[in-house]
């Protein structure tokens, strides 16, 4: 798939098929992650790939926006470690950058995912911490679920001239 259909037809996808998802494709969608941007090259990130069911279907009892986890085949918890970096204000802007390469990378693969935000909810991360034993240094940042989508994909345009400014707010 080309890289702009993949942009512009990527969504969030919240329902899933029952079907696999390739070990392959798995780390292709991780690599993609690993391969963002971060400040220094620091790479303050971590992945959790998770595919065990019970412990997907333990998730919406402490995030209330993460009920389409429990059906996915997997998810990918993405945690920071800012912790002796050189840049260590910079890693949510690393991490929203991983994210968004796993998210085009699912869908350049056809499978659907979502962005289910962890931090900076308290409650949320707590709950990501007891339930993957995280370390107290790791700050879970957000969860990918990914799986087939049950929906079929579709372009929208959503650019809105009104919101670009050109050389001042007002030019």
């Amino acid at each position: 798939m080309e890289l702009l259909d993949a942009i512009h037809t990527r969504r969030s996808i919240r329902k899933y098929t029952d079907s696999p998802v390739d070990e392959a494709m798995v780390e292709t969608i991780l690599r993609a992650g690993m391969a963002a941007p971060s400040a220094g090259n620091q790479q303050p990130w971590h992945f959790v790939v998770v595919t065990d069911k019970a412990r997907l279907e333990a998730i919406p009892a402490f995030h209330p926006y993460a009920k389409m986890v429990a059906q996915a085949p997997l998810a990918v918890l993405v945690c920071g470690d800012p912790d002796g970096k050189k840049w260590p204000t910079f890693w949510v802007q690393d991490l929203s950058a991983a994210t968004q390469n796993m998210l085009l990378a699912a869908r350049g693969l056809g499978l659907g995912s979502v962005w289910v935000g962890i931090y900076p909810e308290q409650d949320r991360m707590d709950g990501f911490r007891r339930l993957f034993g995280l370390p107290d240094h790791i700050l879970p940042f957000s969860l990918v679920p990914i799986g087939w989508p049950a929906t079929p994909f579709e372009a929208l345009d959503r650019f809105r001239p009104e919101l670009v400014h050109r050389e001042t707010w007002n030019g």
